[in-house]
This record gives structure tokens, C-alpha cells and sequence, in this order.
């Protein structure tokens, strides 16, 4: 991987060997794990100011989704949500994971709450970095322009012209000051090649409202509903606006909320110290 920055990421990767292909983690620390997943473009790279941070007094572990990041990039490889839901699931078996605090970012929230609402008794604390877990319907429905990335149009877009990391990444930004030529780089290169760009192009298509894998998923929500739970959220986030933080607060009613009014969809980029505090403090309450 001749276009990690070590001096950006200086993280030991290692390798889990999934039914579909390698995928790569960190793995740092000691104590009570703390497992962060990331959603799409992105990969474990977004963590990396909670990883070193955290990983002073706990055990933390990233994640890179089949498809993403670090892993592999096998075009023929399923990039369901419901497949990657069931690596990780593996991926946590595999470790032997228990006691979890669970931090979920984009689309890594379906992927991982999906567990935790299936096994709700491995996790301890959930922290929930603007997601979702919900089919994209009613006020939820994504805004039409989004529509068009389906289909022929949205397949050449993503896999030929790059578009996720190259063009809509820096859009999500509140300010695009902090999104350095540097840190871009690390989300464009891990899809130099359009044979590595099926993974983010197959999540899009998980955005059309008859989703029955997220409307089951959402339907049997109050399993995770009493666990301790902490929400971040980047109020100025045009993918998931603020009445998705509502509809979260629904469900958590007693969860420990803080805003980021200066961040957009990716509050480990825009407000990386302000947010690994945050969850700091719940370690310890």
C-alpha cells in the first residue's frame, strides 16, 4: 500500500480472514474493547485521532469493511449491507468479543447495530456518529438528485469516475479547510482502480426506500434500546439532517446527546478532538 501515510495512520494492521475475502483491522490497547465502525467512503482511517487517544486505556479495534480501506477489493465479492452485517458479525466471533462499547459512523450503523440487535447482551455502550438504521422512505427519503446515482448513470459515476470519495466526500464537509489535500488522498487512494470501486457503488443501492433488510433490522429496534448509549452529531450534515438525531432520540430517550454545530457529516474529521472527549467521558460515567 505504497499511498498509506504512516505519519497519518502509524497503526499495525492485521488480517481477518472472512468467507469472502481478507479483511483489515487495528487492534491496539487493552481492557474492554472499544470497536469502531466506519461507513462509506471512509474506512478505519477516520478513527485514527480516537485510536490513538483511546488506545492509551482501553483496547480499541477498526475495522475496514470488505471493500474498503485496507482490505480487499475483490469485484466479485457480495457488498450487501446484509453481507457486510454478516462479516462483522463473523469478524466479532473471530475476536471472541465481549463487554463492547460499539461506535458506528454512516452506514457502518446498520452494519453493526445489526449485531447488537441481535446479540444486544455482547454490548455494553453504543455511540452513534451520524446514522442511520431505517429504510430511506417517508421523511427519511433521500433527496431526489440522489435518485439518479442508481442505475447505469450511478454505476459509471462510481466506479468509473471515483465519484464518492472524489466529489461527494468533500460536500458532507461544514468546512472544507479541514479536509486537506493529505487527508482527501487517504479516502480517494484506496479506490485508485475502477475494479476496486464496487463496494461504495453497491451501498448506494442499498438507499432505495424497499429496503426489507433495513425495515427488519428497524422493527425489532427496542432490543437495543436500554443499552447505555451516547450520540454525536454534526448538525450541519446535508446527508442526515437533524430530524434523523430526532428520530434516535426517540428510541434513546434517556441517551447522553452532544451537537457539533460547526461539523457536517463527519465530525471525526471536523471536530476530532471535541468528539473523542465526548466519548471519553461516557467511558468513564
Amino acid at each position: 500500500m505504497a499511498w498509506l501515510n504512516r505519519k497519518l495512520y502509524p497503526f499495525p494492521v492485521r488480517t481477518f480472514r472472512s468467507s469472502d475475502g481478507d479483511m483489515c483491522y487495528v487492534d491496539v490497547g487493552t481492557g474492554s474493547p472499544i470497536v469502531f465502525v466506519h461507513g462509506t467512503p471512509t474506512w478505519s482511517f477516520v478513527w485514527r485521532h480516537a485510536i490513538a487517544k483511546l488506545s492509551q486505556q482501553h483496547r480499541v479495534i477498526a475495522v475496514d469493511h470488505l471493500g474498503f480501506g485496507l482490505s480487499e477489493k475483490d469485484p466479485a465479492a457480495p457488498y450487501a449491507l446484509a453481507d457486510h452485517a454478516r462479516r462483522f458479525r463473523a469478524f466479532i466471533d473471530a475476536l471472541h468479543l465481549r463487554d463492547i462499547t460499539l461506535v458506528v459512523h454512516d452506514f457502518g450503523g446498520p452494519i453493526a447495530l445489526a449485531d447488537a440487535i441481535e446479540r444486544p447482551g455482547l454490548y455494553r455502550r453504543l455511540v452513534l456518529c451520524n446514522t442511520f438504521c431505517w429504510p430511506f422512505v417517508d421523511e427519511f427519503a433521500v433527496p431526489a438528485p440522489v435518485n439518479l446515482l442508481h442505475g447505469r448513470l450511478g454505476e459509471y459515476l462510481y466506479t468509473r469516475l471515483n465519484l464518492s470519495p472524489r466529489w461527494l466526500l468533500p460536500i458532507v464537509f461544514a468546512n472544507r479547510d479541514t479536509l486537506t489535500p493529505d487527508i482527501h488522498h487517504q479516502y480517494t487512494a484506496p479506490f485508485a482502480d475502477p475494479s476496486e470501486r464496487q463496494a461504495p457503488w453497491q451501498l448506494v443501492e442499498e438507499l432505495r426506500p424497499d429496503n426489507p433488510w433495513l425495515a427488519a433490522r428497524w422493527a425489532q429496534r427496542d432490543h437495543i434500546a436500554k443499552i447505555p448509549t451516547l450520540i454525536l452529531w454534526g448538525t450541519r450534515d446535508p446527508i442526515f439532517p437533524n430530524h434523523f438525531l430526532q428520530r434516535w432520540r426517540t428510541l434513546f430517550q434517556h441517551a447522553r446527546i452532544a451537537t457539533f454545530h460547526d461539523a457536517g457529516h463527519l465530525i471525526q474529521e471536523e471536530a476530532s478532538r471535541e468528539y473523542v472527549k465526548e466519548i471519553e467521558q461516557f467511558l468513564a460515567s
